[in-house]
């Protein structure tokens, strides 16, 4: 859901805002009486969100002379603010043509949509046999390699897939998973002679389904090689049996906690809490589907949000049941029914052939053991992701060809520039991936960019820029978006920038709406003594400094159309970017979020797949043979900084990285128009929370400012 915040106040009510909030909420009654979550709302960017004139995002109409032309040759006259301006009638004809011509839905899936499975190639990884020449050539690399590149021979690459995976790189004092070197460490297990398998420790995950789509395809192709992979599970929902099960065994504890008892899909709402503490939200939503505002101004959930809301857990649920049935050899109807019958014993796992077996730790060490030939006294030799990690390609003789293509990693918030408290890889910094796109642009070493979108949006103005950007990119030489968990409202507009679009069949697409509106604290004020009075100059220069009352009938008018002229600016960009029509693009807008896959149907994505087919299709692109190899170059690797320093040397001191990062964060905050989609919380799906509800509630909204 695209969403427009205008985080703004008065730096002179700033602090009375902290004392006021603070002092009512940790005096309030029962209701109130937790008041460490409550007290997070204090920050003033929670209080005032109007949208001041001079912070409007503004995109005037583009012009032959400002603008490469349209990738998909759709008229510029797209952003005329006038509504009654159309696309010329000969386009509108063809391209209504085309949306009249029957659509293959069977080839919405797996590695193909819409076509695309002629139009776009797969990447689908091909396990190549080592040649004579070649294993000699990595033997005599090993002997010179670097100490930490040492691995004995007959070893087991073992992974602890656990808690938040990141899809930006990470240094070498960075803690964490990082998918990008998951996915490396695979295709360098999977040709490295000295691997034999791979053990995997799947526990809870705190990450999407895209990124789990991308890992599983990774295990599928390791399996490529011949050698084993094996899975040890002491704690499974949906999203670890998914993994799981691309595995060829499966091994649990006896007391291993299982729940695979199907997914939930949560929406909160602060209404009544808002309401209790005497703050009134004045929203306006633009887009029927658009519910980031509903969190403040709704009770309940409304019709079209459960709409969406449903729509997509039916999307992740029932690509859940293909891809388990089809892993395990078992119909769809058995799958839902053992769901259904609520089996949490491990012995019926087994039974039903859910598992392979039921081990501790140690006895699937000394089975793997056995499948070595070692001896039962013998250590087996385990190389962890840390070390493994620290492998180069060059070791493997894994290394590209002459033709590069650019990875350019776009991963978290937008912001249009850095605080100087924020740290490195805390989001996307509009100033900082201009320069690399313009690097890019400028060198002449690349055939192709492909730019790696993990973004829920954040920033408008700066999603403007960096779709600029990227648009003058695309008009030099091909650009392909890849999509991972989400890319919606500011990640969607750099996507569609791009001239193709590649998602994974869960990636969270679209929110292409906005919502926008501001807080009245007037019975706040008064429960608590405080009173604020205004001397302005200007008929709406009081539209952000009048925090105390409602808005004026006249304000709320220049709200209302402000609110409308955003929209209406996003809308039509996005129609221009994706070669619709106006009136094709309101129909898949309206603030919804779409599954890759439904959004692939709804012409927002081009195909499905994850890096590999971008790859694929950069290769296609730039006129370079599938069988030719490339080189892909990471532009600007992440480089340690003093947080990341001190959680690596102080490792053993329980909570520094984490007390750190918290810390910076907390003192850093955005302001000006938001483009975000929402907080949506998937239970057993993004993590089910053990906290107190209330806890969950505060955390699940503030997750979406």
């Amino acid at each position: 859901m695209y969403k427009v915040l205008l985080l703004h106040s008065s730096h002179l009510a700033k602090p009375i805002h902290r004392q006021t909030l603070t002092a009512i909420l940790s005096t309030s009654k029962p209701l109130l009486a937790s008041s460490s979550p409550l007290s997070l709302l204090r920050s003033p960017r929670h209080f005032s969100f109007s949208l001041p004139p001079h912070r409007r995002l503004s995109l005037t109409p583009p012009t032959s002379s400002s603008l490469p032309q349209p990738l998909r040759n759709l008229s510029n006259r797209a952003f005329d603010d006038s509504s009654e301006v159309k696309i010329e009638a000969e386009r509108e004809q063809k391209l209504a043509k085309d949306d009249d011509k029957p659509r293959d839905e069977s080839k919405v899936s797996g590695e193909s949509v819409l076509g695309s499975s002629q139009e776009y190639p797969i990447g689908e990884f091909e396990f190549e046999k080592v040649s004579a020449w070649k294993s000699f050539v990595v033997k005599l690399r090993m002997l010179i390699a670097f100490p930490w590149e040492r691995v004995p021979k007959g070893s087991v690459f073992t992974m602890k897939l656990r808690g938040q995976i990141s899809d930006q790189l990470k240094s070498r004092f960075s803690t964490g998973l990082s998918l990008p070197q998951i996915c490396e460490n695979f295709v360098k297990a999977a040709y490295d002679p000295r691997i034999a398998g791979v053990y995997l420790h799947i526990d809870t995950l705190n990450c999407g389904w895209g990124k789990v789509e991308e890992i599983r395809r990774h295990i599928l192709n390791f399996r490529k090689s011949g050698k084993f992979i094996v899975a040890y599970v002491p704690v499974c929902q949906e999203k670890e049996y998914y993994l799981a099960c691309a595995c060829e065994e499966i091994y649990s504890p006896p007391s291993a906690y299982f729940s695979l008892f199907g997914l939930t899909v949560q929406a909160s709402f602060l209404r009544g809490v808002l309401d209790n503490v005497g703050i009134e939200p004045q929203v306006e939503r633009i887009g029927k589907y658009k519910s980031a505002g509903d969190q403040l101004a709704r009770r309940t959930m409304s019709e079209e949000n459960c709409e969406m809301l449903t729509a997509l857990l039916d999307n992740i649920y029932g690509n859940w049941l293909d891809e388990v049935s089809s892993a395990r050899g078992k119909k769809r109807e058995d799958i839902e029914n053992f769901i259904n019958a609520g089996v949490y014993q491990v012995e019926k796992l087994k039974e039903d052939g859910w598992i392979t077996n039921i081990h501790y730790d140690d006895e699937v060490i000394l089975m793997l053991k056995e499948r070595l030939g070692l001896q039962r006294d013998k250590k087996l030799p385990l190389v962890d992701y840390k070390k493994y990690s620290k492998v180069r390609k060059w070791t493997l003789d894994l290394l590209g060809g002459k033709d590069q293509i650019a990875i350019i990693r776009a991963s978290g918030s937008i912001s249009r520039v850095r605080s100087p408290l924020s740290i490195s890889g805390s989001g996307i910094i509009g100033e900082q991936f201009i320069e690399k796109i313009r690097s890019v642009r400028e060198s002449k070493r690349y055939k192709a960019a492909i730019i790696r979108i993990d973004s829920p949006g954040g920033d408008a103005l700066a999603s403007d820029l960096m779709w600029r950007e990227i648009r003058l990119l695309a008009a030099s030489k091909p650009v392909i978006a890849s999509m991972s968990d989400v890319a919606a409202s500011g990640g969607y507009y750099m996507a569609m920038a791009a001239q193709t679009i590649v998602a994974e069949n869960l990636t969270l697409t679209g929110s292409i709406g906005v919502v926008t509106g501001k807080f009245n604290l007037g019975k706040l004020y008064e429960k608590i003594g405080f009173n604020k009075e205004i001397i302005s100059r200007g008929k709406y220069a009081e539209l952000l400094a009048a925090e105390q009352r409602p808005f004026r009938p006249d304000e709320a008018e220049l709200f209302a159309k402000s609110a409308q002229n955003a929209y209406k600016q996003f809308r039509d960009k996005a129609a221009f970017s994706r070669s619709m029509t106006v009136d094709k693009m309101e129909e898949v807008a309206q603030g919804r979020v779409w599954a890759g896959k439904d959004a692939a149907s709804q012409g927002l994505v081009d195909a499905i797949g994850g890096l590999s087919r971008a790859v694929a299709i950069a290769k296609s692109k730039a006129n370079i043979p599938q069988d030719k190899k490339v080189t892909l170059v990471e532009i600007s690797r992440p480089s340690p900084t003093l947080p990341e320093i001190l959680s690596g040397i102080g490792s053993t001191l329980a909570g520094v990285n984490t007390t750190i990062k918290e810390l910076l964060q907390e003192l850093t905050f955005a302001e000006g128009v938001q483009a975000r989609m929402d907080g949506i919380m998937f239970q057993r799906l993004e993590g089910a929370s053990l906290a107190n509800p209330f806890f969950t509630l505060i955390k699940d909204y503030l997750s979406s400012l």
